[in-house]
């Protein structure tokens, strides 16, 4: 690691001494932990002087810290520090350093702290360090960048750095060093910001929250209808058990399912959007918060559906090494040749093998590239047409294969009367009506006379109800009376 702090961030070299170090005044750090440690170590490789101040000098391990790194009492580091110094020590120590107030007033203070708990009501750790140190200029921000992202050097260099302040010329000062640092400040605004940014680090997952409970609510609701349809009622109806479908077979059988539902769950959104547009005659006015929330959620509900549809495709190579399969296997043959049958040949049942089996990995296949393409790095490099074509244009070839890869494996079982077990109809057909209703809807959209209307609304173009003297205006400047 120390090997990657060598090299500079920055290649602009007027600005540094011979010495190798930046000419400004000293950075402080009070707190002599894992964070102050990563954050010396990234302001070192940046050419950047830094003093650490502890309460305990003596208990720090030789060699912890680079050698660069002045290691003093708290005092002497205040007292070093004529700009920045980095609060890296946790809240509730925040009091013992009351006694540094005369040597930190006029200086930025950098509170580097989290919240404990998921509550933002009341004051934040920033504001509280700003009410115990008034005569400082409190910024808050390095809180959301971890201690391995400070020592991965010039290879992380974009990460964001998130930073509030009441004080002009401390957000000024803290954002320049964030930049020689090579990291890219965001100014979120005032100190109150604080609060929001104290408990971004404890949010598991947030936006992937709701399309990750949907898409469990939807395998509990086809694996139990399968449980249902398949199991349960077989056995008390007619004595038949076959429990063991539960671990494999019957997850194979709702996992499709599950893909291929929240698949078409991606798509519906941009649906809804669309004639939602046709139908107000303008683009200018907001969708309803649900339909917004749920066009931001297509990329999770998109990496869902590729997991579910892997997973199956996994479940399925898995298929021939069961207990139960070699068993039909062995069943099959003993019955071919108590039939005296020498060569039995399904020409229909071939077909469909082929067919489905072809359109399936076909699918997957599509469906991995939508989901690789949905990796920052990878999607950066695209532009934005790109994007668009391998985000929507294949993804609906990938919706395409999928329903077909259904529709083929059920064949003609959905017309037949023996399919309808205790009246209820087979999983795959309730999985196929909602994908079936989002292609035919695509389709629609896709008709000369909608889509020329559609996109002249995204073009800016708006009915009469909603802006009758601008159309009015257009008309005749097109020569229209």
């Amino acid at each position: 690691m120390a090997d990657d702090m060598t090299a500079p961030l920055l290649s602009d070299s007027r600005d540094y001494a011979d010495d190798g170090m930046l000419s400004s005044p000293t950075v402080a750090i009070l707190g002599s932990g894992d964070f102050s440690r990563s954050l010396a170590v990234r302001l070192v490789s940046s050419r950047v002087r830094v003093a650490v101040g502890s309460r305990c000098v003596n208990r720090i391990p030789s060699g912890l810290f680079p050698d660069a790194v002045a290691l003093m009492n708290q005092e002497g580091a205040a007292a070093q520090a004529a700009c920045v110094v980095f609060m890296a020590l946790f809240p509730e120590h925040y009091g013992s350093l009351l006694g540094l107030r005369s040597a930190l007033a006029g200086k930025v203070l950098v509170d580097v702290s989290n919240a404990e708990v998921l509550d933002i009501h009341g004051p934040s750790n920033a504001e509280r360090l700003a009410e115990q140190f008034p005569e400082s200029l409190v910024v808050k921000g390095f809180n959301t960048v971890s201690t391995w992202e400070l020592q991965t050097g010039a290879r992380d260099g974009s990460k964001q750095v998130l930073i509030c302040s009441n004080s002009a010329e401390g957000k000024r000062k803290v954002i320049q060093l964030a930049r020689h640092m090579g990291f890219h400040p965001l100014d979120m605004g005032g100190l109150s910001a604080a609060r929001e940014m104290e408990v971004m680090s404890l949010r598991l997952f947030p936006s992937w929250s709701g399309p990750v409970m949907l898409t469990f609510l939807l395998f509990l609701f086809f694996y139990t209808y399968g449980f249902l349809r398949g199991i349960l009622l077989p056995f008390i109806l007619q004595g038949h058990s076959v429990f063991y479908r539960l671990a494999l077979e019957l997850v194979n059988e709702s996992l499709p399912a599950v893909a291929l539902v929240t698949l078409s769950l991606v798509y519906l959104p941009g649906l809804f959007a669309a004639f939602l547009q046709l139908w107000r005659g303008t683009k200018y006015r907001r969708f309803p918060p649900w339909l917004d929330n749920w066009l931001q959620r297509r990329k999770q509900l998109g990496l869902l559906s590729f997991l579910c549809a892997a997973l199956h495709g996994v479940y399925s190579v898995c298929q021939p090494l069961r207990r139960v399969t070699q068993h039909r296997l062995i069943n099959a043959a003993y019955r071919q040749v108590k039939a005296g049958t020498e060569e039995p040949w399904d020409e229909l049942a071939v077909w469909r093998s082929e067919l489905y089996l072809s359109c399936g990995v076909l699918g997957l296949g599509v469906l991995s590239l939508l989901a690789i393409t949905s990796v920052p790095s990878v999607g950066n490099t695209l532009n934005w047409r790109e994007f668009t074509f391998v985000q929507s244009g294949l993804g609906y070839v990938a919706l395409t294969l999928s329903i077909m890869h259904t529709l083929f494996f059920g064949w003609d079982f959905a017309f037949h009367v023996e399919a309808y077990q205790f009246y209820m109809p087979p999983m795959f057909l309730l999985a196929a009506v909602l994908p079936c209703a989002v292609l035919l809807s695509r389709c629609f959209l896709l008709l000369p006379c909608i889509s020329s209307r559609l996109s002249r609304i995204r073009r800016g173009w708006e009915s009469k109800r909603n802006c009758p003297v601008l159309q009015h205006h257009h008309l005749q400047a097109n020569g229209v009376p």
